[in-house]
């Protein structure tokens, strides 16, 4: 069973929760922003309100678990990078890491910095609403916009990058960087064709309903031939 925190071969449960658990977080965060800000600025719009008061408990919410994420990172050392790696690579994997951290942090904060300068609430879902940071300042408003954009695309275009990195790794490699941050965990070393235990026990039981199903179905199958032979003669 893994371990709370990280070992020099895979990531303990804590990291791995909040890596996936902040991946749910931000997907849900940019689905919902690409879509309230394709919806008409007219008038009183339940929907787009309703949806911007989510986006931003969302981004508080992020923000809280990038700065515990930054926090149990700087107490637990990151398992050593695959062997093998070229040096480039491996800059490249702690280059694209601190991007990450550094915009999972700007994100929300710019955009808590936007609605203070645009003079609106920064609510916590409906428990409280956080105090403003700066004071109304239109223009400020307008720049904090278009920069909150560009982080936001920044942000995207790296998660595509860092996911087809790990897609090629895992598949076309046969690497096992993907499988330390898994819940099930494992090395892939012993073979390109390994599974996972707890992937290897689902398939199996897949198997095993399937034959189950087909036994079932057989005399089912026999009792239908013999009917129609029945008929056939009468």
């Amino acid at each position: 069973m893994p371990a709370w925190c990280n070992s020099a071969q895979r990531f303990g449960i804590v990291a791995v929760l909040l890596h996936w658990g902040m991946a749910v977080v931000l997907l849900a965060l940019a689905g919902s922003g690409l879509y309230m800000v394709a919806l008409p600025d007219a008038g009183y719009d339940q929907v787009k309100i309703t949806l911007i008061l989510v986006h931003k408990s969302l981004g508080m919410v992020a923000l809280a678990l990038a700065l515990v994420r930054i926090a149990w990172r700087a107490l637990n050392p990151l398992p050593e990078l695959p062997g093998g790696l070229p040096a480039w690579q491996q800059v490249a994997a702690r280059v694209v890491h601190l991007c990450f951290y550094a915009l999972m942090v700007l994100l929300p904060l710019t955009g808590w910095l936007m609605s203070s300068a645009g003079g609106y609430p920064s609510p916590v879902f409906s428990w409280f609403n956080l105090p403003d940071l700066i004071g109304q300042d239109p223009r400020l408003f307008e720049a904090l916009v278009v920069l909150h954009r560009w982080l936001a695309d920044a942000l995207l275009a790296l998660a595509a990058l860092h996911a087809g990195a790990a897609l090629d790794h895992h598949f076309r490699r046969r690497g096992d960087t993907l499988s330390r941050l898994l819940p099930w965990g494992g090395s892939r070393a012993a073979g390109p064709h390994q599974h996972p235990p707890v992937v290897a026990d689902a398939l199996r039981g897949v198997i095993q309903l399937g034959q189950q199903f087909v036994r079932a179905r057989e005399p089912l199958a026999h009792l239908r031939q013999h009917l129609c032979l029945h008929r056939t003669h009468h």
